[in-house]
């Protein structure tokens, strides 16, 4: 039988979510939720439905797992909490100070439920927080460091198009090339969040808006641009498309550490993506992690999970026989 999923907004995460299910036998769409009018919506698979957000509720028992594809800005502190009282479901909230939070208030309405909530699932939080959490057990002894970029960060691209005035924006993390050089050598330097990365943004105003105040806004956004050298540049919404339509991004967890009795051999550890879209990557593992939400929930496991919780073998389709065949 397949893992029936529902998607919760179709934007460029919902879009992406569609195209990863199709690489999934075992799994299939259903129904696509959306907050503008469903008949304005096309979408690409044959026989998914297309309902307004407002009837979610309708559908709670011909679901498996609802993946909602919000902005962790505002929709997914609110829409996680009130989704899983209905669904199993996953989010890529990505608002590293306020994981903690979420994850409490997720955790409670899972629990009432009985279903299980994943959060904060995608690449970072996600694969990178994985590939930390494994370099720091196997070398206990070292320091971690995790670069972003050159890319486009959705999360923060969309938080600059909730400013008053900001009819659209890219947001564009970048490592500095010192700090990544300094921590693939060895040399475990001390760096602050200034010191790692810059943020460069590209805004379209809207008419009339007020330059010098949106700027001003971005720079001093908590969470966001505050710890950063932040660059704003205002173009035109022809610019925007002509040279930052596509979502790339990327990045490196890096975690050098010693080990022997007198800490005398040095090793560096080093996980690295690069990836043409960054939405269809986080989407991928979205879809991974429903198939283990699902098989979680099935034993009676409920609440609030993180990736950090869940084995392995929980995100792939093949038996334990495949994977110790194949993979180990």
């Amino acid at each position: 039988m397949s893992i029936r999923l529902g998607i919760m907004g179709y934007g460029n995460l919902g879009r992406g979510v569609e195209c990863a299910v199709r690489q999934n036998p075992d799994m299939e769409l259903k129904v696509v939720f959306t907050r503008r009018d469903p008949a304005s919506v096309k979408v690409l698979t044959e026989g998914a439905k297309v309902v307004s957000a407002d009837d979610a509720a309708d559908y709670k028992d011909e679901i498996d797992v609802l993946i909602i594809c919000g902005g962790s800005a505002t929709d997914l502190p609110v829409m996680t909490p009130k989704y899983a009282k209905l669904f199993n479901c996953i989010d890529s909230f990505d608002t590293h100070a306020n994981i903690g939070s979420h994850f409490a208030n997720v955790d409670a309405a899972a629990k009432e439920s009985g279903k299980v909530a994943m959060i904060s699932v995608g690449w970072d939080p996600g694969m990178f927080s994985l590939n930390r959490a494994y370099a720091e057990a196997v070398l206990p002894e070292g320091k971690a460091y995790t670069f972003w970029g050159k890319g486009v960060s959705q999360g923060h691209s969309d938080a600059i198009r909730r400013i008053e005035g900001v009819k659209d924006a890219r947001q564009y993390t970048i490592p500095v090339e010192s700090a990544l050089e300094a921590v693939r050598s060895g040399a475990n330097p001390d760096l602050s969040t200034r010191e790692k990365h810059t943020r460069e943004c590209f805004v379209v105003l809207e008419e009339g808006a007020d330059a010098a105040k949106v700027e001003n806004e971005i720079k001093t956004m908590p969470n966001y641009f505050a710890d950063y050298d932040t660059t704003v540049h205002f173009i035109s919404e022809e610019e925007l498309m002509r040279d930052h339509a596509g979502i790339p991004h990327g990045g490196f967890v890096i975690r050098s550490g010693k080990t022997g009795w007198n800490k005398e051999n040095n090793h560096v550890i080093e996980y690295s993506l690069k990836l043409d879209s960054n939405p269809e990557f986080t989407s991928s593992v979205l879809v991974a992690y429903a198939r283990a939400a699902y098989r979680m929930n099935k034993e009676g496991q409920c609440g609030c999970k993180t990736v950090l919780d869940v084995a392995p073998a929980y995100l792939s389709p093949k038996s334990g026989d495949e994977l110790r065949h194949e993979l180990l």
